[in-house]
């Protein structure tokens, strides 16, 4: 595999990359608009943009992967084409080269890492969000992991931004079906919040240390942050053992471990929703390892979110209907009384137009996140995929919703991720424990 090198923190190289991939989303609409429509057509297009902007990205390097990555998790925000070539970031991690490991432990400890440690392994397991996981011997802790951070990383963030914004912007001159601007700048305004955050190593200590004391359950483990030898860049925690999921799979564990392994991620993500108000907001299968016994240990405590009672109730208000037959009057009014409270949608979209133009477009994925909940135990072995927004669907969508709530972004990553880490289990969970069947009931005296 190709090492890494320092990721381009020169404006204008930066700058240039950005400008090439908006010309070419240019020539590539033009193209376009020549084609004989279809529907073939139009996913071909969607694709071919979302190359593009994969392509940039992938230059571009530092930040920008985990742009990718973020963006590729917000199925509303982006057309399914585009969404899907940016979640091919997902699989890129080239690891950094010796001499720029050697650079970051001295430019946070003075040293080179074999001083710090009893045995410091120079290839890394694994690959972090922002970074790589070494082994490591250290006195009085055994074998511990040191995720070590790409350097030059938390510099680009700022124009990273600024450029994957302008990037955006040439797509929606395109005839692609985007939000409005004011929807997509709260998505990135929250992208480039969490980045911040997670480029600290130190706050992620924090998290690690406030999970592993709040969050601590039966069958699911944390590691534990070693402060000595943590840094803004690099972070050393307890090693946990373990395999990731499809490793684990290949070792054919039982219905009965997988769905053990699945009731576990389960119960603790809905105490972590719903009592703690705060969650691990990037649940990828790389973040996650399974032991013999079903144990679950999560990794990767840098982006988390709290999540408030106000927007935890207006979800509550809004599943709990969803889960109503459809023919029941109070659903859609429901519904809308919760988007409105989120501020998802204007406060004088009437019911009528929520019912006619709105619900139709939110159907499809409405049912998919709601699906675990209607049924006692759901068996995510047959969860369905997460549904394709139609172009003529995503259009609605840009033009009835108003904003994105500065939670929604991180709990429908967290969601996302949760339902594709249960249905690569095969799962079979007991659901109906979650706190929005157990205590939200919908009103019935509200009037359409």
């Amino acid at each position: 595999m190709a090492r890494a090198d320092p990721p381009r923190t020169g404006r204008l190289a930066r700058g240039t990359i950005t400008g090439l991939a908006a010309a070419r989303i240019g020539i590539a609409q033009l193209g376009h608009r020549v084609r004989t429509p279809s529907a073939q057509a139009q996913a071909d297009h969607e694709a071919a943009l979302g190359r593009i902007l994969f392509g940039a990205l992938g230059q571009l390097r530092g930040s920008a992967l985990k742009v990718s990555q973020l963006l590729s998790m917000h199925p509303g925000l982006l057309p399914d084409g585009v969404r899907q070539e940016l979640a091919r970031a997902h699989h890129q991690a080239p690891p950094l080269n010796r001499a720029l490991v050697g650079r970051v432990f001295r430019q946070a400890f003075g040293q080179e890492p074999e001083a710090l440690f009893d045995h410091f392994e120079p290839t890394a397991f694994a690959a972090a969000s922002l970074g790589q996981v070494h082994r490591a011997q250290l006195a009085g802790h055994g074998t511990v992991a040191v995720k070590v951070q790409y350097p030059g990383i938390a510099a680009t963030i700022a124009s990273d931004m600024q450029l994957m914004r302008a990037a955006l912007r040439a797509l929606a001159h395109t005839d692609m079906p985007l939000p409005a601007p004011t929807v997509v700048d709260s998505v990135m305004n929250e992208i480039e919040t969490t980045l911040l955050r997670e480029v600290d190593y130190l706050q992620e200590a924090e998290q690690l240390r406030w999970f592993a004391q709040h969050a601590a359950m039966a069958g699911v483990v944390m590691a534990q942050p070693i402060a000595s030898h943590t840094r803004v860049q690099v972070l050393t925690q307890q090693y946990l053992p373990g395999q990731h999921l499809q490793a684990w799979l290949a070792t054919q564990p039982t219905q009965a471990q997988r769905d053990q392994a699945g009731q576990h991620l389960w119960d603790w993500f809905m105490h972590c929703i719903f009592v703690l108000g705060r969650v691990h907001a990037d649940p990828h299968p790389g973040n996650f390892l399974f032991a013999p016994d079903a144990t679950v240990g999560v990794l990767d405590f840098g982006c988390t979110r709290d999540l408030s009672s106000r927007f935890l109730g207006h979800v509550s208000q809004a599943w709990a209907a969803l889960l109503l037959p459809a023919a029941d009057p109070q659903r859609d009014v429901a519904v809308l009384r919760a988007y409105q409270g989120l501020g998802l949608v204007r406060a004088d979209l009437t019911q009528h137009t929520y019912s006619t133009e709105l619900a139709p477009a939110l159907a499809d994925m409405q049912a998919w996140q709601v699906e675990p909940l209607t049924q006692p135990v759901f068996d995510f072995g047959t969860k369905t995929p997460p549904p394709l927004t139609a172009a003529k669907h995503q259009r609605v969508l840009g033009q009835h919703l108003s904003q994105v709530p500065g939670e929604m972004p991180a709990f429908e990553r967290m969601w996302m991720g949760l339902m594709h880490l249960l249905t690569g289990l095969g799962a079979r969970v007991r659901t109906h424990n979650c706190p929005v069947l157990l205590h939200c009931t919908i009103p019935r005296n509200h009037q359409a």
